[in-house]
């Protein structure tokens, strides 16, 4: 890693905190996830799919410089970003990017209905939902699917051991990948796949 690199993840630590202090619950976390968690997102992630990517809640865009890194075009990237400072750094540091502030919980009123704007080949999502019922989860992420692209799957940071968003019949089913133990805390990704045959299984990918 190049010492500009490495001196930009060492310096988003103190905006990173200072943000979770004021806002803990829209954060969800208190450090940048690393390195090794935000390549396993990308590797479960449908980039491989032609389309835009859309990612949500990016934060300071640990993730974002990972699907850069992978060979993901800056163009077919959308970053959804609720803080307006974060929206502004990352728009500095991925001037190719299509960086938006605003909700990533409410893509009808950032990005328009689904049904005229663009879907996406995947959707990488880092925004906390474990305070909100878990119906409405459920809704939120059948909602998501209706913007993705045949056979684009949505990816979820999270630090619990449970799905967050447990599988809808006929809409998505879940999987994970292993725990990643060099994450500030230990977390996994979780992995949902459209469910086609309305029989939602948790399978360890």
């Amino acid at each position: 890693m190049s010492r500009s690199k490495t001196e930009t993840r060492q310096g988003d630590w103190l905006p990173f905190l200072a943000t979770w202090v004021r806002s803990p619950l829209k954060m969800g976390a208190v450090a940048p996830s690393s390195r090794a968690y935000c390549r396993m997102m990308v590797r479960h992630a449908t980039t491989k799919l032609d389309g835009p990517i859309l990612e949500l809640g990016p934060g300071l865009g640990v993730v974002t410089r990972t699907l850069l890194e992978q060979g993901v075009a800056p163009e077919r990237i959308t970053s959804i970003e609720y803080d307006r400072d974060f929206a502004r750094k990352l728009q500095q540091r991925f001037p190719g990017v299509n960086v938006i502030q605003g909700d990533g919980l409410d893509l009808d009123k950032t990005l328009g209905p689904a049904a005229t704007s663009p879907h996406f080949a995947a959707i990488l999502f880092a925004i906390p939902i474990v305070n909100m019922p878990q119906a409405k989860r459920q809704a939120l992420f059948s909602h998501y699917f209706e913007r993705l692209k045949p056979g684009g799957n949505l990816t979820q940071l999270s630090y619990m051991v449970t799905p967050p968003v447990r599988p809808v019949p006929g809409v998505f089913s879940v999987g994970s990948s292993r725990r990643v133990w060099s994450n500030i805390p230990p977390a996994r990704v979780w992995i949902y796949s459209r469910d086609e045959a309305g029989k939602p299984e948790a399978r360890a990918a």
